[in-house]
């Protein structure tokens, strides 16, 4: 029995169900929209099932087409994945590796990993994208991203994962604060201070919403900024106080204390489940798990 589509018409399927449009989807795929029609047409005759809705100056997926969405973008992953298999082992790409990083691993513990790989891998591309943990968690599970630092909890379980390094999270006051002066600060005394802290979908500012309901306390948020030299320089002038990761604290200005109990994270390298990893990837992967007493 022979399937009614093939690789190419599954591209012109899902151009069309992203753009919502046969002429939008034609300049996409740069080619006629009466291709595109014909294609559309064929495949709904071949499949014996109505896959859009034709209005007058849109066009929508039928229950159908929304049915076989998934299936074939997972299609044309896979066919992808076997394409750049083969073409590896001909050694026809250098390879490429996008990797997603949180602002605070990017900034202050990552530079010399990758430094690192691409001195060892020069023909190999790094592409890094900052971004929250738990958006990177999403990216790699819709294949936007071959990589990423993830917290290792119940929510990345989905994931391949291994682990990097165990760090505390502290609190982050300037030198002149009564807390710098503290061994550790419980959480209740962090909530009774004006706080700086990063918006949501950050580890960063989950790990203070976690903490504020195990305490059954209110955070008081005069500044939300993702920006870490931005909340710094708050920190320092005395308008707030944050929590960071404890190296990230490093500096002069500021002070590093205890939580009390300590707070730590468990940060992992995570990809898809079942992901296939290109020679590029794997060689990253490699790299930073050998190399990981450098965090």
């Amino acid at each position: 029995m022979s399937l009614p589509f093939d690789l190419r018409t599954l591209r012109v399927f899902l151009a069309v169900a992203d753009q919502r449009s046969f002429t939008a989807a034609a300049r996409t795929l740069h080619v006629a929209q009466s291709a595109v029609s014909q294609t559309i047409a064929g495949l709904e005759k071949g499949l014996e099932l109505p896959l859009f809705h034709r209005h007058e100056r849109r066009i929508t997926l039928t229950p159908e087409g929304e049915a076989l969405v998934p299936h074939a973008r997972a299609l044309l992953d896979r066919a992808e994945a076997a394409h750049l298999a083969m073409r590896e082992l001909h050694g026809l790409v250098k390879g490429e590796v996008r990797i997603g990083i949180p602002s605070m691993l990017g900034s202050y513990y990552f530079p010399p990993l990758l430094m690192g790989f691409k001195t060892r891998h020069p023909g190999i591309r790094l592409t890094v994208v900052e971004a929250g943990a738990r958006r990177l968690q999403r990216m790699i599970a819709d294949g936007e991203l071959d990589l990423g630092v993830v917290i290792d909890d119940d929510s990345s379980r989905h994931l391949e994962r291994r682990r990097l390094v165990r760090e505390e999270m502290v609190v982050c006051v300037p030198r002149e604060h009564p807390f710098a002066r503290r061994e550790s600060v419980s959480a209740e005394a962090f909530f009774g201070e004006t706080l700086v802290l990063f918006q949501g979908g950050y580890f960063h500012r989950e790990f203070v919403d976690a903490l504020a309901r195990e305490t059954g306390t209110t955070a008081d948020i005069a500044f939300q900024s993702n920006l870490i030299p931005l909340t710094k320089a708050i920190v320092r002038q005395g308008f707030g106080i944050t929590t960071f990761l404890r190296r990230v604290v490093e500096e002069p200005e500021l002070q590093a204390v205890s939580f009390d109990p300590p707070a730590w994270l468990d940060l992992s390298l995570a990809w898809g489940r079942g992901a296939y990893l290109s020679r590029a990837e794997q060689a990253f992967l490699d790299f930073v798990l050998a190399h990981r007493e450098v965090l």
